[in-house]
């Protein structure tokens, strides 16, 4: 199993040290953490062997093998691999709310309370945003695949992505007018790199396509 570190970690993290916010990002990529585990055991449930684990800004990423014995069973339009990566993308979010749930009942003080209950909020919000890669996105692209293949999943997953990312990019120009914050420019900017980084590989994807069609 391979393991890394995205180098943008540390300029995050020194971001959040001069803002004197370090203390909210500590908590926040504590509770991202415990949603990875929540992917990382289901994935196992499932039989699934992780093949790579990264540390990024926003938390951890885990990796899982591709088993040639899930690709060649069908479900729908694609595979049993497809309706395995969706049970794994909801368990990361299902994580956080248990935790909420669970803290919503534990005797601690109110601030403290409120400070888990809110982290694990908007780590749920964030990773449920129907944005590829981020769980939602995942679950989303997962469901077209079975339904209408990979190819159309793609390309239908990479345009609302795409037109998301604005409408939140404007929801947020209109936020920070009224109250800045800079975690909301350091989310933004993450979820942009994302989103170009995901495009260009779409576009590649959707050339191989094109050939293989002419072809056959």
């Amino acid at each position: 199993m391979r393991f890394r570190i995205d180098l943008k970690l540390f300029l995050i993290v020194f971001i959040f040290i001069f803002t004197k916010q370090i203390h909210i990002y500590i908590l926040m990529m504590g509770f991202a953490l415990l949603h990875e585990l929540g992917h990382l055991f289901a994935g196992i449930l499932l039989k699934m062997k992780p093949e790579k684990i990264e540390i990024i800004p926003v938390g951890l990423t885990i990796s899982f093998k591709v088993s040639i014995k899930d690709i060649n069973k069908k479900i729908g339009n694609s595979n049993m691999l497809e309706l395995k990566k969706i049970f794994v993308a909801l368990a990361g979010p299902t994580m956080n709310l248990i935790i909420i749930l669970i803290t919503k009942n534990m005797q601690i003080e109110i601030i403290k309370q409120i400070e888990i209950i809110y982290a694990n909020i908007c780590i749920f919000i964030f990773n449920m945003l129907p944005i590829y890669p981020l769980d939602g996105g995942r679950i989303i692209k997962g469901i077209l695949e079975i339904k209408q293949g990979r190819k159309k999943a793609n390309y239908h997953i990479n345009k609302a992505s795409i037109i998301i990312t604005i409408l939140l990019t404007i929801l947020s120009i209109i936020v920070l007018y009224y109250n800045f914050n800079m975690s909301i420019i350091l989310i933004i900017t993450y979820i942009w790199i994302l989103i170009i980084k995901e495009n260009k590989v779409t576009k590649h994807k959707q050339k191989i396509y094109e050939i293989i069609e002419k072809n056959y």
